[in-house]
């Protein structure tokens, strides 16, 4: 999370000059939600001998500028049903 902010802190500085690390906050974990996330690699390496074209930090710098240059894709689904909204909660507002 703070190496998008850092992405975006160079590639698109905000107005104001803080950090996106700024905006961060923490909120309560969704019920059932995993605490962590990992990906074993190991059996597609072995298997088809992939290896990734690019590195982490690359990937997401690659993809924070794409976000950046279709800014009008994204931007439109914004106006979608439920965006916006934090589902898993039983908070719902009562829009579907």
């Amino acid at each position: 999370m703070q190496t998008l902010c850092d992405i975006l802190d160079v590639k698109s500085p905000r107005s104001d000059g803080l950090s996106y690390k700024d905006q961060i906050t923490f909120v309560p974990d969704r019920p059932g939600h995993d605490a962590r996330y990992a990906i074993d690699p190991s059996r597609i390496r072995d298997a088809l001998g992939w290896r990734p074209s690019v590195t982490v930090a690359e990937g997401l710098e690659k993809t924070v500028q794409w976000y950046l240059d279709n800014e009008a894709w994204w931007r439109a689904l914004q106006n979608r049903a439920g965006v916006g909204e934090r589902l898993g909660t039983g908070l719902r507002t009562g829009k579907t």
